[in-house]
């Protein structure tokens, strides 16, 4: 069973245990090794955002990934988002997908905002596939934008917007159900109705 829950203090440690791990690493942006004070400076001020959530997302209770909303803004309807599994055991099977599926639904259907939009390091031709297979367009590529490894990267910019996701919504609804995945979950806890500023 897959789930998802609000963060709380245990998480600290795992969460800067994952940051670490080669796998999560090789597709976030900074590119030095993240120091516990920084960790702790970065989790400690997560309570106070109105334009950020967390989520764990978790296999059978076990946490096994982490996932965001950033930059909420409900003025201009819009939020980016990322998220990454961490245990190597939870990968290759479909959870992915679906965690991007809640995503695009609390988003969509619960948020009722009007575009959910991010940014993937173009040599991760990985996640754009994987990204794109669920409906998301390219819509820009930021040239050299990001300097990892001791090399300029760009930065490929994706999107989508609400009347896109209501044309997917049922075929996504399909394939979950013919897999036999359940579409019953408890609810993602709601972001802050606060309004936040634009990026």
């Amino acid at each position: 069973m897959i789930g998802f829950r609000d963060l709380v203090e245990a998480d600290r440690e795992l969460i800067f245990a994952w940051r670490a791990l080669p796998d999560v690493a090789a597709s976030m942006y900074s590119d030095h090794a993240i120091t516990p004070d920084e960790h702790a400076r970065w989790f400690a001020q997560l309570p106070s955002r109105t334009d950020y959530r967390y989520w764990i997302v978790t296999l059978d209770g076990k946490p096994v990934g982490l996932v965001n909303l950033a930059h909420l803004d409900r003025a201009n309807g819009r939020t980016d988002w990322g998220f990454y599994l961490a245990e190597a055991s939870s990968r290759g099977h479909g959870i992915g997908g679906f965690v991007e599926y809640q995503v695009l639904r609390v988003a969509f259907d619960e948020l009722q905002l009007n575009k959910v939009y991010g940014e993937v390091l173009a040599f991760n031709e990985t996640a754009l596939a994987f990204h794109e297979k669920h409906g998301y367009r390219r819509e820009g590529c930021q040239r050299q934008h990001v300097r990892k490894d001791g090399r300029y990267h760009d930065v490929v910019l994706i999107g989508m917007l609400r009347d896109e996701w209501q044309a997917l919504k049922p075929g996504l609804e399909a394939r979950y159900a013919s897999r036999g995945v359940p579409l019953t979950f408890a609810p993602m806890p709601a972001a802050s109705p606060a309004d936040s500023g634009g990026r």
